[in-house]
Parts: structure tokens; sequence; C-alpha cells
């Protein structure tokens, strides 16, 4: 059935708030609502990323802020806004990670393929290794998918000194758009701290990517 995954999910659930030890892990108890260790971390939706084993943290921990490529966008920005100054986070710990989807794609070739462009669609289909079914009309939402620069790559390609630069490349460009916002400080008593880094998805190790650098185009 095709809902089978939601049985196992909220069974698995169950399980958990019951106490019991599920993938090592069990329910803890309440916790208080500022996290912790007053970190907050942006990465990736892939699947094959588990911020929380990564990074050794525990529930209670951390704000754990997640989308496609891990990027800055205005959301990411209002949930840094509401976890400093409301929830007292300090910590600010920007990842992303090779062999990333958003490496295969730009925003207007994805744009164009979901209209319908019959030229759009065969590339996507070939960078993907999937059927790509184009939706056959336009919208005005979301404005921008903020795909990485550079020569477009097959998904989940093997990692290249260029695949790294490109990841820090825009790695830069998310702590800048947190350090620059006049909402985020970065001097005084009530400052925060940013740091980047990449992850290797084939070692499980994380790289710190210095800042400021490089954040041109290629």
């Amino acid at each position: 059935m095709a809902n089978d995954i939601f049985y196992t999910l909220v069974n698995n659930n169950q399980q958990y708030a019951q106490g019991k030890v599920l993938h090592n892990a069990s329910y803890p108890g309440p916790q208080p609502i500022k996290p912790a260790k007053r970190t907050a971390v942006i990465a990736c939706m892939d699947a094959r990323m588990d911020v929380e084993d990564i990074l050794g943290l525990q529930t209670g921990d951390a704000h754990i802020i997640r989308n496609a490529g891990g990027i800055v966008t205005d959301d990411v920005i209002r949930c840094l806004v509401i976890s400093h100054h409301l929830l007292d986070t300090q910590d600010v710990m920007v990842i992303h990670h090779t062999r990333c989807g958003m490496l295969s794609f730009t925003d207007e070739l994805l744009r164009m393929g979901l209209e319908g462009d019959t030229k759009a669609v065969e590339i996507l289909k070939s960078a993907t290794g999937r059927d790509f079914t184009p939706c056959g009309c336009a919208s005005h939402s979301p404005s921008g998918f903020h795909a990485f620069r550079g020569e477009l790559e097959p998904l989940d390609a093997p990692v290249t000194e260029k695949q790294i630069e490109r990841l820090e490349m825009d790695v830069r460009k998310s702590m800048s758009m947190i350090l620059n916002h006049p909402w985020l400080p970065t001097e005084g008593k009530d400052k925060i701290n940013v740091r980047g880094f990449i992850y290797d998805v084939d070692t499980g190790k994380l790289q710190e990517v210095s800042y400021p650098g490089t954040m041109g185009s290629f």
C-alpha cells in the first residue's frame, strides 16, 4: 500500500514515546524550549545526512533548520532571527555537502522543465536518471530554487575539486547573508558566531570553509 511508510513511521513513534530504544533513541522526557547548546544548524534535507548523528547532538541541544541545499532563504533568516532573539541561540553552523542534487540544475532550467519546455525536460531527465514529468503551467511561486552557481553536473556526480569549489563559494555566500543581516548582530554582547562546513557523504567528515573568501561565479 502507498501509505505503508506512514504506518511504519507512526508505529516507530509509538515505540519511541513508550521509552523503547529505537535505532539507539528513545523519548528523553520533557525538555526546555531553549536549545541546551545555544546552537542553530542550517543543513540540506538530503536523506544521507543525519545532522544530530553527524554532530553528536541530543534531543533539546540545537535548532536544526533544513531545506534543499541548506541554503539561506528568507525563511531561514526568519528562523535564525527567532532562534537568536527569542530562544537565545548564539552559534550558527552552515553545512553543505558533497554530491548535492542542487549542483545538477539551474533555477531557469527547472522552471522551464516544469512549464513543459521539451529540451529542458530532456536535460533534466538526463541529469537525474528518472522520468521528469512537466506540470505544463507557470507559477509565480517559488520565485527561486537557489541552485548553486557553476556548470551543471549529473545528479550525485563523483566529488571533484571543481565541485568542492562550487560548494565552498555557496557556503561563503550563505555565511555572508547571515553575517550582514541587520537583525543578526555580529558585535556586542548579543553577537552571533557563524561558521561554515562541507560534509563529505562518502567519509562522514566535515571540512571547514574559510570566510571571507571568493564568492565569484564561473
